[in-house]
């Protein structure tokens, strides 16, 4: 699943700052097709730059949906270098504002 998505969309050197995460295109190549029932759903899409944010809703990488932020760095149209925030989706009833979170 990853490996032609990856040799197109990403480059080594693939520095990776998301903490579970070594660097390398590699990682990618491994984890990615074990994931089960992975889905990404894009919520929010934003560029400054060489960087793009999106805000999205994801399955199948916790136990349950997390809201995550990913922030990519991009070289000559390539992904070279990755941050993310990831947090549990709590429901709106569930918050001190009733605002949901994505």
């Amino acid at each position: 699943m990853c490996s032609p998505r990856c040799d197109r969309y990403w480059a080594e050197p693939y520095v990776q700052h998301s903490p579970q995460m070594p660097n390398g295109l590699d990682t990618l190549r491994t984890v990615v097709p074990g994931l089960e029932g992975f889905s990404w759903e894009p919520q929010r899409v934003a560029a400054q730059g060489d960087l793009v944010f999106t805000h999205s809703i994801v399955h199948g990488w916790a136990p349950n949906p997390v809201a995550i932020v990913d922030i990519f760095r991009l070289e000559n149209g390539r992904i070279v270098e990755h941050w993310d925030v990831v947090q549990d989706i709590v429901t709106p009833e569930a918050s001190a504002n009733g605002n949901a979170m994505v």
